[in-house]
């Protein structure tokens, strides 16, 4: 465990003093910060109605706060819309496109050259074990392939700052492990800044350099000390059950 750390101009993304609440209704957060670094793998943890994607919605700029600052690299704080790579926890593929089509979908609607990025798509197809599935449909695809699929989509924005609210909350816990150690594989070698919410707690220990805890209106930040490379395997060792179990207690005291 430890303090919350500073504000860092080389940040990825700085959230300070954020209050943010719907009508006149209490807070759902008051005066949080949080930091993330470039590279680094985040998780956000909470309660149900805690406020973990009124917290992604902030952050792309869909809703604004009512008090605080937040910055995206150095972009003013209220320029954030198109800037980040969002992934929700449905894939939303759309099922009249194929999968290729579905992973060009972002550059058609900011209107970018899509035809000269179909050799590099192809070539992520292919890392991503789908190269024999660009021309399926969403339909014709498993729970796993779908959130691959959907997670190159995002990637497709060339954001270095992704959102990934709870992606893997659907799938079955097989299917999931194996995501985890796919994701787990890519994210060490692309070196992307990810925002994971999970209500999963082994998930966001296991893939996570810090977690933060949202409770109350309120935010306590966690620091996962465990060595990479991971792998699915560390669920099973004493340090990763012991942090779980702190994990467990913290938020069963949250109030």
């Amino acid at each position: 465990m430890r303090e919350a750390i500073g504000l860092s101009n080389s940040s990825m993304l700085s959230i300070k003093d954020l209050t943010y609440s719907f009508s006149d209704e209490r807070p759902i957060f008051q005066k949080i910060s949080l930091d993330v670094q470039p590279g680094e793998f985040v998780s956000v943890i909470g309660a149900s109605g805690s406020g973990k994607s009124t917290l992604f919605k902030l952050i792309t700029g869909l809703l604004e706060p009512d008090v605080g600052e937040i910055r995206i690299g150095q972009q003013d704080t209220k320029r954030r819309l198109g800037q980040v790579g969002y992934m929700p926890q449905k894939d939303l593929l759309l099922p009249w496109r194929t999968v290729l089509d579905n992973v060009l979908l972002p550059l058609e609607v900011t209107k970018e050259k899509s035809q000269e990025k179909i050799p590099g798509v192809r070539e992520w197809l292919a890392c991503f074990g789908l190269a024999d599935y660009e021309n399926a449909y969403p339909n014709e695809l498993s729970g796993g392939m779908k959130q691959r699929v959907a997670f190159l989509r995002t990637l497709v924005t060339g954001r270095d700052l992704l959102l990934l609210d709870e992606p893997f909350g659907a799938l079955d816990s097989l299917t999931k492990r194996n995501m985890h150690s796919w994701l787990l594989g890519l994210w060490g070698e692309l070196r992307k800044t990810v925002l994971f919410i999970t209500h999963d707690l082994e998930e966001a220990i296991l893939l996570s350099d810090r977690i933060y805890l949202l409770k109350g209106n309120g935010i306590q930040e966690i620091k996962v000390s465990l060595p990479r490379p991971r792998s699915s395997e560390l669920i099973y060792q004493s340090d990763f059950m012991a942090m779980r179990k702190e994990l467990e207690w913290l938020i069963q005291h949250e109030r």
